[in-house]
């Protein structure tokens, strides 16, 4: 039995989060607030999404909390959300599928059109911020202390320093205590406020008020870093143009883009970038993909062609239908799946957080030890362990720990998104960095997926006939063969037959009553086992296979009508994203539904092993097996990929590819190249190495300076430089791959 809970999912755009403990202070505060569920927050979109039931906690109590923590927070989107639930079962995820995913809508009905919130000026200078003035307070205070200890007797000097020292802390402190009211009491403004506190009571007044500043300067540091790595993001974002020419009735008119309806038409001047997605209905022009898919060289795209909103008419005048809505384009489609996959961590970051739940407590109480048990056990100065036990307070803060991962995934998903490669998460990153083995689909994956009637073997009816027929049986699939066949019959004039109840036979063919009689075009394996295949049939079957072409058999009331052959061109790139492949150490391997001998002759011509005459379950298996070898990543495009997509290790979905695979798949190559198969991999395993350095900088750092401060070598001020030291290194290490270039060899 289930119980059914009602309630909205609201969204809020929360600013001043700098690392991933900021996230988390945000998410314990709401999470204990009653009626809230599934609460998350991601750190570089800087969104707080979460379940709220009705009749329990108001909106602006749950920004009440956020602000109360000193956080920003916007206006609250909310829709209406209903969750099936199992009794003593965990709520299931609120979101689809991010490429599939509709906007959220907001709380008027609207929607928000690109599925991340542009702000409509830039964000404040830091010197302009609130930490930002507060660093810049502070350090005037400092320095008017150092000249009061000039000028003046040490006393009066003590108490400048003091009133910087608490200046500079009483934000902290307001802070930490809202913290711990909301249930986070081991933060790093809490063992601020400990350490200032502490080294104000020891008259160590100079260093605190130093340390104080220091931590505000670092705290600066931060928010810029990661507004730095926000960018990225923000850029996907304003690719689409704010208003669309609309053509109706003959007249065009200035338009709001996010308004554009599915069906309407647009038109796209030489130069205009395309405000949404759609098909060409006149005109051709070269389309500049590049911001989008990350392609450097424009297409020449005609009447009947697929553009993308974002991209750029660089030609001549495009009428084109919209296909898509706003909230639904390819670049509000991109920017959901990088805000998704932010909120899918990855393996190891979810270890560090369990981590420093006990990581942070311990150090509070190893940093109590410090200052008892010398003093009370061997007779030690009570205030020299005091001043090391706030030193070890200091370092011990995990900031650059807990942020060392989310950092670097954040920075890749956005390096991804930029050159076409898009990932759901960290979980899917580690997977990646560690496959060593490839399976493809054939057909529109190492193919183009626009294969051409090549021959034409009329058995029992005329070429016409068998055109004809075929025609009917296929018309209104999306297959690549059938849409091959139906151009053909379009291009000799052959009619199709009338036909009732058309369906597809998965990993068969197609089935229809053409004037009241079964007919279907299927493999010749299926056409075997219904018996319908003589000598004769079979022999032209298998000289065609031998030459690397694909055969579909024509019957109608049991009776072979002909054959029809096709042959699909290799992408341009196959070969060399084979070779990439293995530059990596790398097996490649085709899985494809195709009969042995097509596969034999393409394999062999692309060096690689392949499986053939597969059905949907039968590439399961293969990945299945291939999985007892090693992890395996299974790149398809199609319906029957679906499976094995989501069997193997990493599923990647062509970014032409049925919207089955992309919501099977962990991953999409919007720019359909095999070679970035290979790119992806480069990414990931260029993104788990920057990870192991981030944990190097954070742990090695800290483990130095604990060191130290026991022995009395170091002091509050380096603690400081060590905490956020490590925090800003480790930010602007994962920054790096934001200008990692995925496509180059290494």
């Amino acid at each position: 039995m289930t119980a059914e809970v009602v309630g909205e999912t609201c969204e809020w755009t929360v600013s001043g989060m700098d690392c991933a403990s900021c996230a988390a202070k945000i998410r314990v505060a709401v999470e204990r607030l009653p009626g809230v569920s599934n609460a998350s927050i991601a750190l570089m979109s800087e969104k707080l999404t979460l379940v709220l039931a009705p009749g329990t906690t108001p909106r602006a109590s749950i920004e009440a909390a956020v602000t109360g923590l000193g956080y920003g927070i916007g206006a609250a989107r909310a829709s209406k959300a209903k969750t099936l639930v199992l009794p003593g079962a965990a709520a299931p995820d609120a979101g689809d599928h991010p490429l599939n995913a509709p906007a959220q809508a907001t709380a008027n009905g609207n929607s928000a059109p690109w599925g991340l919130d542009v702000p409509a000026e830039p964000h404040a200078s830091w010197h302009r911020s609130r930490k930002g003035r507060l660093a810049i307070g502070t350090g005037l205070l400092l320095a008017g202390a150092w000249l009061v200890k000039l000028a003046a007797n040490d006393q009066a000097a003590g108490l400048a320093f003091a009133f910087a020292c608490l200046v500079g802390v009483a934000p902290l402190a307001w802070r930490a205590l809202a913290a711990l009211r909301a249930g986070s009491p081991f933060t790093i403004e809490m063992l601020m406020t400990i350490a200032a506190s502490g080294a104000l009571f020891i008259d160590a007044a100079e260093e605190a008020a130093l340390v104080v500043w220091l931590f505000a300067v670092g705290e600066v540091l931060e928010g810029v870093a990661a507004g730095r790595a926000r960018d990225g993001i923000r850029a996907l974002a304003r690719l689409v143009p704010k208003t669309a020419l609309l053509e109706e009735g003959g007249v065009v008119r200035q338009v709001a883009a996010a308004g554009l309806r599915i069906g309407q038409t647009v038109i796209i001047r030489p130069g205009d970038r395309i405000a949404a997605d759609g098909k060409i209905i006149e005109g051709r022009s070269g389309i500049d993909e590049s911001p989008v898919t990350g392609e450097s060289l424009p297409k020449t795209r005609g009447p009947g062609e697929r553009v993308f909103a974002g991209s750029i008419n660089a030609e001549a005048v495009l009428r084109v239908r919209v296909m898509r809505a706003a909230e639904d384009n390819t670049i509000a489609r991109i920017i959901r799946l990088v805000e998704e996959a932010e909120a899918a961590r990855a393996p190891t970051a979810r270890f560090i957080d369990r981590f420093s739940r006990w990581y942070m407590p311990a150090i509070v109480g190893v940093a109590l030890l410090a200052a008892l048990v010398p003093t009370f056990a061997f007779g030690q100065p009570g205030e020299v362990w005091t001043y090391r036990a706030l030193a070890l307070l200091l370092i011990g803060c995990p900031c650059a720990l807990v942020i060392s991962v989310p950092a670097a995934i954040a920075s890749a998903l956005s390096t991804g998104a930029r050159h076409g490669l898009l990932m759901k998460g960290g979980a899917v990153i580690e997977a990646a960095a560690r496959t060593t083995q490839v399976a493809f689909d054939k057909t529109g994956t190492l193919t183009l997926g626009r294969p051409v009637v090549t021959d034409l073997v009329p058995l029992g009816a005329d070429g016409t006939e068998l055109l004809a027929l075929a025609a009917a049986v296929e018309a209104g699939s999306s297959h690549p063969f059938a849409e091959a066949i139906l151009r053909r019959a379009a291009a000799s004039g052959a009619a199709a037959l009338p036909a009732v109840g058309a369906r597809a036979v998965v990993g068969n063919g197609a089935c229809a009553s053409v004037n009241g009689a079964p007919a279907w075009v299927a493999s010749p394996a299926h056409a075997a086992r219904e018996g319908v295949l003589g000598t004769e049939s079979t022999r032209r079957i298998a000289a065609l296979e031998a030459e690397g072409k694909s055969v579909v058999v024509v019957a109608r009331a049991g009776q072979c009508l002909g054959l029809i052959a096709l042959r699909d061109e290799l992408r341009a790139d196959a070969a060399e994203g084979l070779r990439q492949l293995a530059a990596l150490r790398i097996t490649p391997v085709m899985l494809t539904g195709d009969n042995a001998r097509t596969a034999r002759a393409l394999a062999a011509g692309l060096g690689l092993d392949y499986q053939a005459a597969l059905m949907p379950e039968g590439k399961v298996a293969a990945v299945r097996a291939l999985a007892a070898k090693g992890r395996v990543m299974m790149v398809g495009d199609g319906i029957n990929d679906a499976p094995a997509l989501a069997q193997a290790s990493v599923g990647v979905a062509m970014g032409a590819g049925t919207d089955v695979a992309l919501e099977a798949a962990d991953a999409a190559l919007m720019r359909n190249r095999v070679a970035d198969v290979a790119a992806m991999i480069r990414l990931a395993r260029a993104t788990m190495a920057n990870i192991r350095q981030n944990l190097a900088i954070a742990l090695g750092l800290k483990a130095v300076f604990l060191v130290t401060t026991i022995l009395g070598v170091t002091g509050l001020w380096i603690a400081v430089l060590a905490d956020t030291g490590a925090t800003v290194l480790v930010t602007l290490n994962a920054m790096r791959l934001l200008g990692f270039r995925p496509e180059r060899l290494r």
